[in-house]
């Protein structure tokens, strides 16, 4: 009985220590990213529980401007930009009787449009995100359920006319859950009004930043306004052919740009976080953090390895498709700040998200240029960042 239970044991140790082997069995193949360009930029925020991407890629790109032309870090408020802008939407809900969305997301131009008539403030001029309610982030849950249904009770009601109060009334619940819009405030030990903050320190023409887009449904090089619910306003997109369009985004970053970006964010690789693909098999299972990634090892540097130099060749086609078809929507904005490379030699944009600190590279992922191609809405940029060819194109002053 003894032999058996020595023999049992050495069977054991054995099989364990190769166990042991099979876990730490290296993945054959990996990829690694060195950086090629990157522009600076301010540190990742998060809009946590609230449909303000918009507003925090817009300030993120201001600040990146005000980085590039000033060297100097600023705080911009995003507090003070979403509630000038949900007020604005509310006037234009009401004045079209509920036939244009009001919700809590927005478009880049809530930013350009706000700057050049509200002026801006530092990030401490208003309440902290959330503190009037007992909270460290914002979280619009509840502010939107409320204004919600007090714009929706005057856009769908029938009345005959409307009191001459109804937005001090709305005013009110913004300022219980935002906070006061300041008049005025002190910065660096002067007294500044929004608009003076605007001219004498940030120091942005308004007139330098413009959106592009790539669609065939309208003529390339003339304008219009997207046909998505966010874009309110209804500004104005440039159009450019898909190849131009992914000309100006490279060419900006390497020249020491960046850019607002707007994309749909709903396909399954954009799940992965930290490198964002667009894999001709859209329908790869994602396996990290599953027991089988435990014993099998490393299931996102598989994905990586087996889908980065498979991905989709994007054609204008595709893209008018996906639109048309509400497969690409806009769903997110982020910030494009620069370019890395793969040890396969293929490049991918650098992007500053507004989560938080929620993956390896701290709310910084690497997107495809081929899903870039394919799932841009629009970006906001500086005009002067356009090759000048294609400004001249599209009858642009730099």
């Amino acid at each position: 009985m003894k032999k058996i239970i020595v023999l049992l044991g050495c069977f054991l140790v054995f099989a364990g220590s190769m166990t042991a082997k099979e876990k730490k069995k290296p993945v054959k193949d990996s990829l690694t990213f060195t950086i090629i360009k990157e522009n600076p930029i301010t540190s990742v925020k998060n809009q946590n529980r609230s449909g303000t991407c918009w507003a925090f890629s817009s300030l993120g790109f201001f600040e990146a401007e005000l980085l590039r032309t000033q060297h100097k870090e600023y705080n911009l408020c995003e507090s003070f930009l979403v509630e000038n802008t949900y007020l604005d939407r509310a006037v234009a809900a009401v004045r079209l009787h509920g036939d244009i969305s009001f919700s809590q997301g927005g478009s880049f131009y809530d930013a350009v449009y706000c700057l050049k008539h509200y002026g801006m403030c530092p990030e401490e001029a208003m309440p902290r995100p959330g503190s009037l309610y007992g909270d460290t982030l914002y979280n619009h849950n509840e502010l939107d359920k409320v204004t919600s249904a007090y714009v929706g009770a005057l856009a769908k009601g029938t009345f005959k006319t409307l009191s001459p109060v109804w937005k001090k009334g709305l005013e009110g619940i913004y300022q219980a859950y935002i906070g006061k819009l300041p008049e005025n405030f002190t910065y660096e030990g002067k007294t500044y009004t929004p608009k003076s903050f605007v001219a004498e320190c940030l120091q942005l023409n308004m007139d330098d930043y413009v959106c592009l887009t790539s669609f065939s449904h309208h003529p390339y090089y003339s304008q219009f306004a997207i046909e998505v619910q966010d874009n309110w306003r209804w500004a104005l997109n440039y159009n450019l052919p898909l190849d131009e369009f992914m000309e100006v985004m490279d060419h900006a970053v390497r020249q020491g740009y960046t850019f607002a970006w707007g994309a749909d964010v709903s396909e399954p690789s954009f799940r992965k976080h930290e490198v964002v693909l667009m894999p001709k098999d859209s329908k790869v299972s994602d396996k990290s953090g599953s027991d089988q990634a435990r014993w099998q090892g490393d299931s996102e540097n598989q994905y990586l390895v087996k889908n980065a130099q498979n991905e989709v060749e994007v054609t204008p086609e595709m893209r008018q498709k996906a639109f048309d078809n509400w497969e690409t929507t806009d769903d997110h904005g982020m910030l494009i700040y620069g370019l890395v490379k793969d040890n396969k030699g293929k490049e991918y944009f650098m992007m500053k998200n507004s989560w938080g600190d929620y993956n390896k590279y701290h709310g910084i992922c690497y997107i495809s240029k081929a899903y870039v191609a394919y799932k841009t809405m629009n970006i906001l940029i500086n005009k002067h960042a356009i090759p000048a060819e294609i400004a001249k194109k599209l009858h642009l002053t730099l």
